[in-house]
Formats: structure tokens, C-alpha cells, sequence
């Protein structure tokens, strides 16, 4: 084989070098992107579980309040923890909401205004027990049910990132073996002489 063909030959291996581990290097550009992208979901997802504790606090604060049956506490505090829930409420609705807790969180917002409602329609004297109670509870068991969705999706996000995260490590592998395999190719075709070439 003639000088300028071993050159011609170590070009275009080397090209298709140069192309996997171009590849490669975005693979892990990708790779680091993916990362980051599931760190900001489950970023979201903490804000949300931290969102929903706190507003179960203050239902919680409420039910104590309503218990104690102090009318001028009841009535001046609820006021402050009805727009604490609000921004709450508000800054939850801010966050990415899948299908199903969408619909649980329109739920709690409408059952908070209607609680707040009640609320104001009894500022003359505490809220009536039974339906206080229950629509405090219902208010729980949404919570609680939005509460089981962040782990069901942080569950879910995590799974799908880890399939995402093996399957470029995969290709990665395989692009460095088919690098392995092509610097063993480039030196025999160096090294090798042609039967042509050693009788002249």
C-alpha cells in the first residue's frame, strides 16, 4: 500500500474518530442536562410537599382555634391565616401540577373559599361545629391526597431519569468500545505492509 493510500486511510478513520467522540461528548452534555432537569422536578416537588405541610398547619391552627371558641381571636386571626393559605394556595398553583393533582388541587382551592366563605358568613358569632369540622376535615384528606401524589411522582420522575441515565451510559460504553476497536484497526492498517509493496 502506497504512502498517500495509508494516509487517505488513517484520515478517514481518524474522521470517524473524531465523529464517535464527538458524539460521545455530546451524549455527555445531554447526560448532564438530564440531570439537571430532574433536580429542578424534584426541586418541585419538595416545594410542593413544603407548601402543603405548611397549609396543613394552619388548618390545623384553625380547628385549634375554632375549639378554644375565642370569638375576637377566631375572627382577627383568621382573617391573617386565611391570606397566609392564599399565598400558599397561590404559590402552589405555581409549581408543575400533573393532570391528577391538578384537579385534587382546583378541589382544595374551591373547598378553602368555601370554608372562607362560611367563615365570613358566621363573623357574628364562631362557626357551627359539625360542617366547620367536616369541611376542615375535607380539606385534610385533600391535602393528604396531594401529599401522596409529590411521592408518587417524585417515585416516578426518579425512575425515569434512572432509565434515561443507563441508557446514555450505555451508548457511552458502546461508543468508547467502537473507539477501542478503530485505534486497534488504524494501527494494523499502519503497520501492515502489502504483499505488493514488500516484493518491489
Amino acid at each position: 500500500m502506497a504512502l498517500y493510500d495509508k494516509i487517505k486511510w488513517i484520515l478517514g478513520i481518524l474522521l470517524v474518530f473524531f465523529l464517535i467522540l464527538t458524539t460521545n461528548l455530546i451524549d455527555r452534555q445531554n447526560f448532564r442536562i438530564v440531570t439537571n432537569s430532574i433536580e429542578t422536578i424534584y426541586a418541585d416537588r419538595l416545594i410542593a410537599k413544603n407548601l402543603i405541610y405548611d397549609l396543613s398547619g394552619y388548618l390545623h391552627e384553625k380547628e385549634v382555634r375554632f375549639i378554644r371558641q375565642n370569638q375576637q381571636s377566631f375572627d382577627g386571626e383568621n382573617d391573617i391565616i386565611n391570606e397566609q393559605c392564599r399565598a400558599l394556595i397561590e404559590a402552589f398553583s405555581k409549581t408543575k401540577l400533573v393532570p391528577e393533582e391538578e384537579i385534587v388541587f382546583i378541589q382544595f382551592r374551591r373547598a378553602f373559599e368555601e370554608l372562607a366563605q362560611y367563615e365570613g358568613r358566621a363573623s357574628d358569632a364562631a362557626p357551627n361545629g359539625e360542617p366547620y369540622f367536616n369541611q376542615l376535615s375535607r380539606l385534610s384528606d385533600l391535602l393528604d391526597e396531594l401529599s401522596n401524589i409529590q411521592i408518587m411522582e417524585g417515585r416516578r420522575e426518579l425512575k425515569e431519569s434512572r432509565r434515561a441515565l443507563k441508557a446514555v451510559d450505555l451508548f457511552t460504553n458502546l461508543e468508547i468500545y467502537m473507539l477501542v476497536f478503530m485505534a486497534i484497526i488504524v494501527q494494523i492498517l499502519v503497520m501492515y505492509r502489502s504483499p505488493t509493496s514488500s516484493a518491489e
